[in-house]
């Protein structure tokens, strides 16, 4: 089956929380795709991405990102689709991937979840 969500990570070492909305939608029998893509290292490839999205069958994305976490709102700025961002525990506590994911970039919605 194409995938329908796409999982989007800034870096294979977010695996372990991202693989848990993985293991939701196999349970559930949603097709998705899960891939590495990085706002800073990688950011053609993501723009890439999240411009072909919806073309590609994508519904719904969900992007997880630690420390200032760009990821989600990049992806969210770049496509109509809906964006979850996943705050992920690197540093501060995840207090600043929280507040960059639910704050930038500013206008651009982007739901956010613990």
């Amino acid at each position: 089956m194409k995938a329908k969500v796409s999982i989007i990570m800034g870096s294979t070492s977010d695996l372990p929380v991202m693989e848990k909305a993985a293991q939701i939608l196999n349970d559930f029998k949603i097709p998705f795709e899960i891939n590495a893509l990085s706002a800073h290292r990688t950011p053609e490839e993501v723009e890439v991405f999240a411009k072909g999205a919806m073309d590609n069958g994508i519904k719904v994305i969900i992007a997880g990102a630690g420390m200032a976490a760009h990821l989600p709102g990049v992806i969210a700025a770049m496509t109509p689709l809906p964006v979850i961002g996943v705050p992920i525990k690197a540093s501060l506590d995840g207090m600043d991937a929280l507040l960059a994911i639910a704050q930038m970039p500013p206008g651009i919605p982007v739901a956010t979840v613990a």
